[in-house]
């Protein structure tokens, strides 16, 4: 039995139109909720204090005012605006036991939740792009890797991004939803909304692949021949320290891509599945709270200059450089 939202007559038509979804969230049995909602509340304050930690990091220690630590201080702005789109919301439902979303906010979240994940594959790449240039053109660095150019980077990522989310949320726009209108998941996203859409969603789908191909597919293939360079280089560097210390920087970088894109490729490129499941919300959390999470220890566990700006951020020392 579906929970039907209210529902408007479409002019002319016998057919009824959604203005909410029901979204079930993660856990359905009430004795669990607390524990979800204290078990994700600690994620997300740990998630916006480390990416905030790293960010006031790189701001205040002037060793740090780096072209990567400058992508590295995006990727954490971005990492508080991605949990931010979906965590607190739905801790607002588990508190307030209201699980109705008006079709506006599901569409507003869907657009948020893609243009902060959007930006996300291209400051990836950029930062690889970056991790290449130090290391296979350590001569033309500086000038191949200035600050307006750093600048542009991100600001081709933000433009592609917005036009992505924008094109997805226009055309999911366009679908008509008669009911059902449960959701089996705890944000809005577009194969959760393409199950329930009573139109074709035939081009939704191959938009979301052909976009795919361009927002994940080619950063991917950018990211794999960089490192490509970037370990024959390193390779034949005769130093033991050297080839460890390059390896230190692009492994933590290769761990966060792995994570990111992992989750990513789950999560879209299964649209043939007749239903959502319990496997498409441990996906959503990986992809929504654990990489987020994740990241600030991935890029400060192992790298003592990060380790030591955070220090002097929280002691309130300050550097003499």
């Amino acid at each position: 039995v579906f929970l039907q939202g209210p529902m408007e007559p479409e002019s002319g038509a016998n057919e009824t139109t959604i203005t909410e979804f029901i979204l079930l969230g993660l856990v359905e049995t009430p004795g669990l909720r607390p524990v979800v909602i204290v078990l994700f509340l600690f994620a997300y304050l740990f998630t916006v204090g480390g990416n905030l930690s790293i960010l006031a990091a790189i701001l205040v220690e002037p060793k740090l005012h780096t072209p990567m630590y400058f992508f590295l201080g995006n990727l954490s702005v971005l990492d508080v605006g991605c949990i931010t789109v979906t965590v607190p919301s739905m801790l607002g439902r588990l508190l307030s036991h209201k699980h109705r979303v008006p079709y506006g906010a599901c569409l507003t979240q869907l657009f948020f939740f893609h243009q902060l994940a959007g930006v996300d594959c291209f400051l990836l790449t950029a930062m690889a792009y970056d991790r290449f240039l130090a290391i296979c053109r350590p001569l033309t660095y500086s000038t191949r890797m200035s600050q307006t150019v750093q600048r542009a980077l991100v600001a081709v990522s933000w433009t592609c991004a917005f036009t992505n989310a924008l094109t997805h949320t226009v055309a999911i726009s366009t679908l008509n939803f008669c009911g059902p209108n449960v959701i089996n998941h705890f944000y809005c996203d577009l194969p959760q909304l393409f199950q329930l859409s009573c139109s074709s969603t035939q081009l939704n789908e191959l938009l979301l692949f052909g976009l795919g191909i361009l927002m994940a597919g080619a950063p991917v293939t950018l990211i794999v021949t960089s490192y490509i360079h970037v370990a024959a280089a390193v390779l034949r560097i005769r130093s033991a320290e050297g080839r460890k210390k390059a390896f230190s920087t692009c492994g933590s970088h290769l761990t966060v891509v792995g994570i990111f894109y992992g989750t990513g490729v789950f999560n879209y490129m299964r649209l043939g599945s007749v239903e959502a499941s319990d496997k498409d919300k441990g996906i959503g959390i990986l992809n929504t709270v654990i990489s987020p999470m994740l990241n600030p220890l991935i890029y400060s566990l192992r790298n003592p200059d990060v380790q030591g700006a955070l220090w002097r951020v929280f002691t309130g020392k300050r550097t003499l450089a």
